[in-house]
Order: C-alpha cells, then structure tokens, then sequence
C-alpha cells in the first residue's frame, strides 16, 4: 500500500487537491460494493462444499 501511494504522489503532484476527493469516492464505492456482496450472499451456504 505503502508503494501504491508513493507511486500516485510522484506520477500525480499536480492535482493532490483533487486526489483527496477521488480517493473518498473510491473509498465509497469499495464500502458500497462491500455491502452489496454482504447482502447478496445473505442466506446462501459459502461453505467449503460451495466451491
């Protein structure tokens, strides 16, 4: 994660106003899409049978 974020501060001085806001949109979308699974595998059996 460490290197990620190293990586995007070089390659993206310019613009790190607007990294924050893109960074809390991604954060939100992963949340989202967290969420999302969450509720769609409720009530099915993830057991190791499943796979």
């Amino acid at each position: 994660m460490t290197a990620i974020a190293k990586a995007f501060s070089n390659v993206i001085p310019a613009i790190s106003p607007d990294f924050d806001i893109i960074k809390t949109v991604a954060v939100f979308c992963g949340v989202g899409l967290c969420v999302s699974l969450i509720l769609a595998s409720y009530g099915l059996d993830l057991s190791a049978g499943f796979f």
